[in-house]
């Protein structure tokens, strides 16, 4: 029997034909993994960081990072359990200069604080990597890290056990014997703190990017605000150098010999600026000279944050305007506080607030920064 003939007006029964559906979604179905679960595992690695640099700024603070000098990563998990151990710990304590020179006569129980402080800084260290490894694992053997991730996850592993050998490097420095040295050098100090803040950077920037599906991504990508994210890369850059420097100022105690502003001593230049010799110790060693470089840095930061933040304000999105405007109230709080910390000789509460801003500082820089990359679509009316 012929087909009858149809008219190409006619619909098409479902019986005959069925018309395909369009896709969506293809790129992050080929690309998501556990996205939101990943984000929420590094959010919590975040917080332990975080934790993590307000213990070891309270460690430097009360002297404590020196009353543990042996490096046992496994068996140093456990603490002291009997009066024997103590004992032994601190008889050991007792030979390094630290203690010849400065705490002399520590009572047992006064020594028992300060290691319990070092013992938590690095039994924090310790969980953060034990988490790591196994959200890391988890995900992995699940199969549930996205596309290109893989080595991004590794690389949050490999900073983290770095960073525990760089920890032991700067406690190497200031455990000696016969030496003079009262406290970890400052610029391996330095160096430690440096990595902590690189490795919250790469925490932040992934959990930000985890938070935006990909192919919101690739089309915010399209409105780049190019000279936005050149500038705010530069603050990033600017208040790292600033975060070192502060770091040289506290491996040294330079916030407490210079307790006035805005002069120093009276004086627009220290006294006795290189002192040392030779010479460029006192960029390292020098307490007037490390302040006073903390100080200006800190001023042209703020010079330089106003020129970003006016830069920011011209943002076509409203997100990014916002982000903008929170990275210079953070920046000029920070500057506050940082002038009051020199005034009362850097008591430990006001310096530990001083930290913790540094903290928050970075990662709104990072999130403007972020937003210049990936700017989030804002319709006429700002919504």
């Amino acid at each position: 029997m012929a087909k009858k003939s149809r008219n190409i007006f006619e619909e098409v029964s479902s019986e005959e034909a069925v018309r395909p559906v369009a896709q969506t979604g293809v790129i992050d179905r080929g690309r998501s993994g556990a996205r939101g679960a990943i984000r929420v595992w590094l959010m919590i690695l975040f917080a332990l960081v975080f934790v993590m640099i307000a213990v070891g700024g309270m460690t430097r603070l009360t002297d404590s990072g020196l009353s543990i000098t042996e490096w046992r990563p496994v068996t140093g998990a456990i603490p002291p359990l009997s009066e024997a151990d103590w004992a032994s710990e601190f008889e050991k304590y007792k030979q390094i200069d630290e203690y010849q020179l400065q705490n002399a006569g520590m009572s047992m129980a006064e020594f028992k604080v300060i290691y319990w402080w070092e013992w938590g800084h690095r039994q924090l260290g310790r969980v953060i990597g034990l988490v790591w490894f196994v959200g890391f694992a988890w995900f992995l053997l699940r199969r549930q890290i996205p596309a290109g991730w893989t080595p991004r996850l590794l690389l949050l592993g490999a900073l983290g056990g770095a960073q525990g050998a760089i920890g032991w490097w700067m406690v190497a420095s200031g455990v000696t014997r016969g030496e003079g040295m009262l406290d970890v050098a400052s610029y391996r100090l330095a160096t430690h703190l440096g990595l902590a803040f690189v490795i919250l950077g790469f925490i932040t920037w992934y959990a930000l990017l985890l938070g935006r599906e990909e192919r919101d991504l690739m089309q915010a990508r399209r409105a780049r605000e190019g000279k936005q994210f050149g500038l705010a890369t530069g603050l990033l850059h600017f208040s790292f150098l600033q975060i070192l420097i502060g770091a040289l100022v506290a491996g040294i105690d330079a916030g407490r010999y210079f307790v006035d502003w805005p002069l120093m001593q009276g004086q627009v230049f220290p006294p006795d600026a290189f002192s040392i010799d030779p010479a460029w110790r006192n960029f390292f060693e020098n307490p007037g000279l490390v302040q006073f470089m903390h100080r200006v840095t800190g001023y042209l930061l703020l010079v330089f944050g106003i020129v970003v933040w006016l830069r920011g304000r011209t943002s076509a999105h409203a997100a990014t305007r916002f982000a903008f405007n929170a990275v210079m109230a953070a920046l000029a709080l920070q500057i506050a506080v940082g002038i009051t910390t020199v005034l009362y000789a850097a008591p430990v509460h006001i310096a530990l607030v001083h930290q913790a801003l540094a903290v928050i500082l970075w990662v709104l820089i990072l999130r403007a920064r972020f937003l210049s990359q990936y700017p989030i679509a804002t319709s006429l009316r700002g919504t």
